[in-house]
């Protein structure tokens, strides 16, 4: 079994939201757990079987990252990362602290990086939410105009034996849908189980950090962009992802949810607001990564990933500052000092 961590960020108090679920099943599971926090955490956090980093401790870390991340930002989440892999993490689960384990959860942390799995290789946008439902539902980041032109039609899906470094679980009740969605449609929905399905070369899905799986082969993919909006860090780190592996010929896996989500409070219009650059601008973001010329293998990855950005820059999708923190992300994973700090048990 290979050495796994669990990541979260929050600023919530451990009582008040499902860290306390977390914190208990990794005591007794012996799996570190990292609660990442920020500027309007509690002082007085404290929860068995979780390493706590207020801000001061992450400040104190031997890292460039720490320094230039932006706080109050959900991607300080990347220190988190950053941790768990300097802990000696080969498989990382990242999810939130509105989101609830199911009892299969735990299960997930025993999953491999090949697998035998329905597999679609054709080429476009697919709606992998509508292999779980029969509701007429659409996962955040999809483009909208997509919606008609796709229906509810379904590729060819064919069971193959293929690499997924990177493998999203669903999430039930209230699961990662859109501002509109939630606006014009109605919630709680729950998705079919034990389905799983892999999103070959060419084929675009955005995924979140809701209930997600990375391996340690592709770990400078894991890197959370700051500055562009929180409603888009994950979903556009998702396209970059993809697109660096299908060079390698890696697939996404999507699976049925091992997580139900009671939503923290938000404001749906501002959620709408903050949407609106990825209604505009995913599907063109898509095209123009399918037309940068990247290169294989695991050596190439920060490359790959430095040349995404760089891509994002230059049409004005992240602001020119991302450019540093790319580069100490790069320069952080390559590093390899001990970090400070046990869990607490």
């Amino acid at each position: 079994m290979k050495k796994s961590a669990l990541v979260i960020t929050s600023i919530n108090s451990p009582e008040s939201s499902a860290l306390w679920a977390y914190g208990f099943e990794c005591r007794q599971r012996n799996i570190p757990f990292y609660v990442i926090g920020d500027r309007k955490s509690p002082n007085d956090f404290h929860l068995a079987g979780c390493e706590y980093w207020p801000l001061e401790k992450q400040r104190a870390l031997k890292c460039r990252l720490a320094s230039l991340l932006p706080e109050s930002h959900y991607a300080r989440k990347n220190l988190g990362y950053l941790i768990a892999l300097r802990n000696g993490a080969e498989l990382i689960i990242e999810t939130d602290d509105d989101n609830f384990p199911n009892d299969n959860f735990w299960d997930t942390f025993n999953k491999s990086e090949t697998l035998k799995t329905c597999t679609i290789s054709t080429s476009g946008w697919t709606n992998v939410y509508q292999f779980f439902s029969d509701r007429e539902v659409w996962p955040r980041g999809y483009p909208l105009e997509m919606l008609k032109q796709n229906g509810l039609s379904f590729p060819e899906c064919d069971e193959q034996t293929v690499t997924c470094p990177i493998q999203q679980g669903l999430a039930d009740n209230n699961p990662d849908v859109d501002a509109i969605f939630r606006l014009t449609r109605q919630l709680p929905l729950n998705f079919q189980k034990n389905i799983s399905i892999a999103l070959g070369r060419g084929a675009w899905s955005p995924f979140n950090s809701q209930n997600t799986i990375w391996f340690k082969s592709v770990a400078p993919l894991m890197y959370l962009p700051s500055y562009c909006n929180f409603r888009l860090s994950d979903i556009w780190r998702s396209f970059i992802a993809q697109r660096i592996l299908w060079v390698n010929d890696w697939h996404t896996l999507f699976f049925s949810p091992t997580v139900y989500q009671q939503r923290n409070h938000h404001d749906l219009l501002e959620d709408f607001n903050d949407e609106i650059p990825g209604y505009l601008h995913n599907r063109t973001i898509a095209k123009e990564l399918e037309e940068l010329e990247l290169k294989p293998g695991t050596q190439a990855l920060c490359a790959n990933l430095i040349a995404c950005y760089e891509l994002f820059i230059e049409h004005g999708w992240v602001d020119h500052r991302e450019r540093q923190l790319v580069e100490a992300w790069i320069e952080d994973i390559a590093d390899d000092p001990p970090t400070e700090g046990s869990v607490t048990i």
